[in-house]
């Protein structure tokens, strides 16, 4: 494992694959970090292509640092992933991701296309339900104990944020660093960019932007039985973007509600081991890319 210093922040990265093919970026869903089961496997069979593919944790994950900044946080992520391929000489890749790692990816290409050369996506978020559920997920519990404990002290010592700080320990101090009003300011800024109330299909990109993003786009298309992840807001997104073509995974209709039941730890274990399923699918897409 390797670290860069990119927007001020130390991120934990690893590339795998020695080709001169295009490079690949994965970024994986929730708060989960790079080391979740079947991240790297699906790396390392992208690289069997002849590429670089890398893996990283983004900023609130893994080993890298926590960061409140932006207008949510799946966008500074994604900051953050374009800052991190123009540091690594890895820019244009061609960058997937699910779940949160597909929103993620989807913003970095818009919002930095020129380090996009493609864009593959699966477990796209959405819906009503699935949309109010993530910003409760990722925000509600900072918030109410930054509310309740008048201070820092409390958000430290919630399960939500326990691998970030053990493994990387300089992340406490950053935290109990930061002033309690600003904290909540932000998680309130970020809480509001899931509310499914205006035109955006994915949050922090408005369709009509979604409309213009000219880059080479794969969509897997979502389960009917996932009310995170709707098979609506595939359709939608594909739909929206004009490059974008639509497919069927390769797992069943219930891979996600499966994978959840049986995820026995705390850490993304067993949410992600199908996608090397993904490679050889997104290995004959890449091989049309211009």
């Amino acid at each position: 494992m390797a670290d860069a210093t990119v927007e001020g922040l130390k991120i934990a990265y690893e590339v795998i694959g020695e080709g001169d093919g295009r490079p690949w970026v994965i970024t994986p869903g929730g708060r989960f970090s790079k080391d979740s089961p079947g991240v790297r496997e699906l790396a390392q069979a992208l690289a069997t292509g002849g590429s670089r593919v890398l893996i990283w944790d983004r900023p609130n994950c893994g080993a890298s640092d926590v960061a409140f900044t932006g207008p949510s946080e799946s966008a500074m992520q994604a900051d953050v992933l374009a800052s991190l391929l123009t540091e690594l000489d890895m820019a244009p890749a061609v960058i997937v991701g699910g779940s949160g790692g597909a929103r993620v990816s989807l913003l970095t290409a818009a919002r930095h296309r020129k380090v996009a050369g493609g864009l593959a996506m699966w477990w796209i978020s959405g819906g009503v339900y699935g949309l109010m559920t993530l910003g409760v997920h990722y925000c509600g519990g900072s918030l109410s104990a930054a509310w309740k404990s008048g201070g820092m002290e409390a958000v430290v010592e919630l399960p939500e944020w326990e691998e970030v700080l053990e493994r990387n320990p300089a992340n406490r101090r950053r935290d109990l660093d930061l002033d309690r009003a600003g904290f909540i300011a932000t998680l309130e800024r970020w809480m509001l960019a899931y509310c499914p109330c205006g035109d955006e299909t994915v949050p922090g990109l408005p369709d009509a932007d979604a409309r213009t993003l000219d880059v080479p786009t794969l969509v897997f298309r979502s389960g009917t039985s996932d009310a995170n992840h709707t098979r609506a807001a595939s359709e939608q997104v594909a739909a929206l973007l004009p490059r974008a073509r639509i497919e069927d995974p390769p797992w069943g209709d219930n891979e996600w509600n499966h994978r959840s039941a049986a995820r026995p730890g705390g850490r993304g274990e067993g949410l992600f081991i199908g996608w090397p399923q993904l490679a050889p699918r997104l290995l004959e897409w890449s091989a049309t890319l211009p």
